[in-house]
């Protein structure tokens, strides 16, 4: 199998793609590629293959390290249209790119990727999270005390905590009780967000399977639709985490959020899933 390793902010990707012949991985051989030890290393392996909805149109399947499956990674899905569109696999800016839930419709534009992450939903059934009713905000206890946070899916479910100083925040800690709390009968994605004006947010994410990483597309734009539904943050949003800057637009109820940022390679390589664990690896000059 041919891989290239990419990043958005630190974010980073095992991309693995088949056009000659569809590819596909098992949860074991996921969980060895991400392993940052005796695999290649990354918050994600995502899959590429052609297809049959049109030219510019392909599937995409997300796994996480510990090799479950996601149906929605932002970051991801916009180094995946990078790589379409420099590799000549689609000779169009806009790439579609189908999960087994949504359709995420991606543009390039120069040195910027942005990508349709979806229209966020909250009633509880859809995120999916244990309430009897949609609310504004919702309260568990952790550790002894009530923590009130903002619970959404984006085709993944998020549960967004306002907090005075993000540096200052137990991310591993409550990241981990939040994700794995029963009322989250799906695990769930957790983000920190400290509100620095109507336009500017800072970050950081438990990611659901993961852990913290340097960055998170999806998370950053459940943070920005979170503020926005109560009132602290304004449609066009930068979220300032670990290694850079993403941008979140998002018009409201019933609108699609648009999420905008770089996209980089590392290094590309060949994956023999039969050998004992040593994938050879070449750098990689973008087109």
């Amino acid at each position: 199998m041919n891989f290239i390793k990419m990043h958005a902010l630190g974010n980073d990707f095992v991309i693995i793609y088949g056009f000659e012949q569809k590819v596909s991985i098992s949860r074991r051989q996921a969980q060895r590629i991400a392993h940052r030890n005796k695999g290649i290393g990354c918050d994600q392996i995502l899959l590429v293959n052609k297809s049959d909805d049109g030219e510019n149109c392909f599937d995409f399947q997300i796994f996480n390290q510990d090799g479950s499956e996601s149906d929605q990674c932002g970051n991801g899905a916009r180094c995946v249209a990078r790589l379409l569109h420099d590799l000549d696999y689609s000779k169009n800016n806009e790439i579609v790119l189908n999960t087994s839930k949504d359709e995420m419709v991606c543009t390039i534009s120069q040195n910027l990727v942005s990508v349709q992450i979806g229209v966020p939903r909250f009633e509880p059934t859809e995120i999916p999270f244990s309430a009897e009713s949609r609310q504004k905000l919702y309260s568990i206890e952790v550790y002894g005390s009530p923590l009130e946070f903002f619970a959404l899916s984006l085709g993944n479910p998020h549960a967004v905590i306002t907090v005075s100083d993000v540096d200052e925040a137990n991310v591993e800690k409550i990241g981990s009780y939040i994700e794995s709390h029963p009322r989250f009968p799906e695990k769930t994605n957790v983000g920190f967000m400290e509100i620095e004006s109507g336009d500017l947010i800072r970050l950081r994410v438990f990611e659901r399977g993961v852990g913290e990483t340097y960055a998170c597309g999806s998370g950053a734009s459940a943070a920005a639709v979170a503020g926005c539904c109560q009132g602290l943050l304004n449609e066009d949003v930068t979220v300032r985490m670990a290694e850079g800057e993403l941008n979140v637009r998002w018009k409201g109820e019933g609108c699609p959020v648009i999420l905008s940022g770089p996209a980089t390679y590392v290094f590309r390589g060949e994956l023999n899933l039969n050998w004992a664990w040593a994938p050879t690896t070449h750098t990689l000059t973008p087109a």
